[in-house]
């Protein structure tokens, strides 16, 4: 199921997590709240793609979860602070993980995020700029 065009689907770089997100994505944020518990993340770790067989992710869903590709998971209906909670399952900080999402250094980003963050301009979603 495809979420439906929103008047903010056009926010450069940006996945707004709403009510068609949050359903699409279920699958994928229940398996990520799952790892709360340290015998989740224990038997996860030891058979990942057996682990995942017990949530309902597509398949588009459990290979971005297998090969950690966090903006897809994003795209797909997950939530960034739950799937921040495979990468402490992996042992990484979510500022890690977010240069990771932006394609910096982690160093570019906690330097791009102690300037200020990133720019607003050319950040807006298209159809604001039409008002």
């Amino acid at each position: 199921m495809q979420p439906t065009k929103k008047e903010y689907s056009d926010i450069p770089g940006t996945i707004v997590f709403d009510a068609d997100q949050a359903r699409m994505g279920y699958g994928i944020n229940m398996f990520c709240m799952s790892l709360l518990k340290d015998e989740n993340r224990k038997a996860f770790k030891a058979d990942e793609a057996g682990y995942l067989k017990a949530y309902k992710l597509t398949p588009e869903q459990t290979e971005a979860v297998l090969k950690r590709q966090w903006n897809r998971m994003l795209e797909l209906g997950g939530n960034i602070y739950f799937t921040a909670k495979l990468g402490a399952t992996d042992g990484l900080s979510f500022q890690q993980m977010a240069a990771m999402m932006t394609g910096v250094t982690q160093q570019e980003y906690a330097d791009m995020m102690l300037a200020g963050g990133r720019s607003p301009n050319g950040n807006r979603s298209k159809s604001e700029w039409k008002k």
